[in-house]
């Protein structure tokens, strides 16, 4: 009867993103300017949604709670994968590992719940506007962000508790910058094939079920607005939500490439540049995307801008 001996190991190491040739140092650098703009556009958006009472609203206040997400979720993976780059290693505990598969999927499951509701906010608003702050008041704000939290965090925990109790041996390198679920899973020296799937059912849930009630909302909205007699308002309701379209687009396809793709098809190459889309990328866009489209935050910024001393 012949045995295996299994070497477990304590601690795994990130390959990260880059090597260290011109053209890589020239990415890592764009991809530190990205994390400056995501840093200073989220900061300043939860600012002026703070200090302007014109955007004490619930689409506001919905607005500044997915920019602390993004700045949370940005701030997850980028100064790691940075010092990694900068010092060489890559070596992260098992803990550290699980922290950080805990933390992302949590802001990832807060973020597909935000959007669903800031798209149900955008409905109300638009197909209902007498009983819009009825429907939307305070009380209900908050209790939307804190279920989108609770779920955000039951998914982070299971994953996160679930993926470290598979035995890990032999190889101890993750080809990825940060650890996700995915490529972790490659080096446990157990069958996950039926962990996978959990994960798999998991994400398409976590996913589908909140773009169902972005695809309706949208739908409705769309029907709403073409019976509108008011160029300027249909106008208006257009913008507001072709922004929060286009977010939605950029955050739920890449989710949706990296989550619903069965594990047979992943590439480490293409997980790691889909996901460099949606932890570095998106965050960035989301700021852009919303003051460049908004001549509300356009105002506020223009009126916090004439408040302050060095522009006078």
């Amino acid at each position: 009867k012949r045995t295996t001996h299994w070497t477990f190991i304590s601690h795994f190491i990130l390959l990260g993103l880059f090597t260290h040739s011109p053209l890589h140092l020239f990415l890592f650098s764009m991809i530190m300017i990205m994390f400056l703009v995501a840093l200073s556009g989220n900061g300043l958006m939860i600012l002026l949604i703070n200090v302007d009472s014109s955007l004490h609203s619930p689409m506001y206040f919905f607005l500044s709670w997915l920019s602390l997400m993004d700045l949370m979720l940005i701030s997850t993976i980028v100064p790691r994968m940075a010092a990694d780059f900068l010092l060489g290693g890559g070596s992260i505990s098992f803990t550290g590992c699980g922290l950080q598969i805990l933390f992302f999927l949590t802001l990832l499951g807060d973020e597909c719940f935000l959007l669903a509701f800031m798209a149900y906010d955008r409905y109300v608003a638009i197909s209902n506007p007498l009983r819009y702050s009825v429907v939307m008041s305070r009380r209900v704000c908050w209790l939307m962000v804190v279920g989108s939290w609770l779920f955000g965090l039951v998914d982070g925990l299971i994953q996160a508790v679930f993926t470290l109790r598979f035995p890990y041996c032999g190889s101890q390198e993750i080809d990825h910058f940060f650890c996700e679920v995915p490529a972790v899973l490659k080096l446990a020296c157990a069958d996950t094939s039926l962990y996978e799937t959990m994960i798999y059912v998991c994400c398409v849930l976590m996913l589908l079920l909140p773009f169902s009630v972005i695809s309706a909302s949208y739908l409705r909205i769309l029907v709403a607005v073409l019976r509108m007699r008011s160029v300027e308002g249909r106008q208006k309701a257009f913008a507001t939500c072709s922004s929060h379209m286009t977010v939605v687009s950029l955050f739920y396809g890449a989710a949706m490439i990296t989550y619903m793709r069965p594990q047979a098809y992943h590439s480490s190459k293409q997980d790691k540049v889909v996901s460099a889309f949606y932890t570095m990328i998106t965050p960035m866009l989301n700021p852009l995307i919303y003051s460049l489209r908004n001549k509300e935050v356009a105002r506020a910024l223009r009126k916090l801008l004439g408040r302050c001393p060095c522009g006078h």
